[in-house]
């Protein structure tokens, strides 16, 4: 049996190099574990149900946010906010005769809570463009503030009265009269919110001179969309993000948080800014709010 000692061993003297060597490492651990945690921490309140690998990257993105529409229910429009939600995109309009029943709450429920948002329109293609047009603008308030309106255009093939296709000629003719005219009503040029397979078949090489809101769920947008540069990602549909209750589609920028700055203020990407601002398009920046393009 080994005998126990009531003497206790000399406390060993570190050196003051030594102390210094280790606040120096640990400073430097502490610094490399921010930067990897950094992407996902700026949204630190958002998550997704069913992730998917081929979008990882869009979580890297700082600039995110939602659409909505009544499927989401009572929205709590404070909580999403205080999550880190930069935007939201609100339903308004469907063909020439249906206005989305939460439409006007949610519209200024985000306003009134400080989340910047646009109304969009879904297209219906057994109705004229001319009064899906009119019809945009008898239901959505004009709002100086607001971001630039969403024209949706896809196929429906689930509707009950117009499940059907029309030809790519009539479509374009259809797609340029609401823009022209959701434009009119807005005073911002339109987004463009589109399928992979509605760009495939209608849309390629369409439309250079608008932003385009691509949706890409299972991989990245250029896996999917042929020479289509895009301002804003739709990644996910199984979202989850505070102030909703269950699944939300969830959204990214393309760019910086001064890039987002830039395209609030302008209501125009800040890649087209210089080229589409002598036609009137873009507003004026504020050069003490926003950089270069590039930061």
């Amino acid at each position: 049996m080994t005998r126990r000692t009531s003497r206790r061993p000399k406390a060993r003297r570190i050196s003051p190099l030594a102390v210094a060597r280790f606040i120096a490492v640990t400073a430097i651990a502490m610094g490399l574990a921010s930067c990897a945690i950094a992407p996902s921490s700026r949204y630190p309140m958002k998550s997704d149900v069913k992730p998917h690998a081929g979008v990882a990257s869009a979580h890297r993105l700082p600039i995110h946010g939602v659409d909505i529409s009544k499927w989401q229910g009572k929205v709590d429009w404070a909580a999403m906010r205080q999550a880190g939600t930069k935007f939201a995109f609100i339903k308004a309009t469907e063909g020439g005769d249906h206005v989305d029943n939460r439409f006007l709450e949610n519209w200024w429920g985000a306003k009134n809570a400080g989340v910047p948002r646009g109304a969009y329109h879904f297209v219906y293609w057994c109705r004229p463009a001319h009064e899906q047009a009119a019809w945009f603008k008898k239901n959505v308030p004009q709002d100086p503030e607001a971001l630039p309106p969403v024209l949706d255009v896809e196929w429906n093939g689930e509707s009950v009265n117009c499940p059907r296709k029309v030809p790519r000629e009539q479509a374009l003719a259809m797609i340029d009269t609401l823009l022209k005219e959701m434009q009119a009503h807005t005073g911002k040029r339109p987004i463009i919110y589109t399928d992979i397979t509605f760009h495939k078949e209608i849309l390629e090489g369409e439309f250079t001179d608008y932003p385009f809101w691509i949706r890409s769920t299972a991989a990245e947008p250029h896996e999917r969309y042929n020479q289509r540069r895009w301002t804003f990602w739709q990644f996910t549909t199984t979202g989850r993000v505070p102030g909703v209750s269950g699944d939300v589609d969830r959204n990214t920028f393309y760019g910086t948080e001064n890039q987002w700055r830039m395209f609030v203020q302008s209501a125009c990407d800040p890649r087209d800014h210089e080229r589409l601002r002598p036609s009137g398009v873009c507003r004026d920046m504020d050069p003490v709010q926003t950089a270069s393009i590039d930061e």
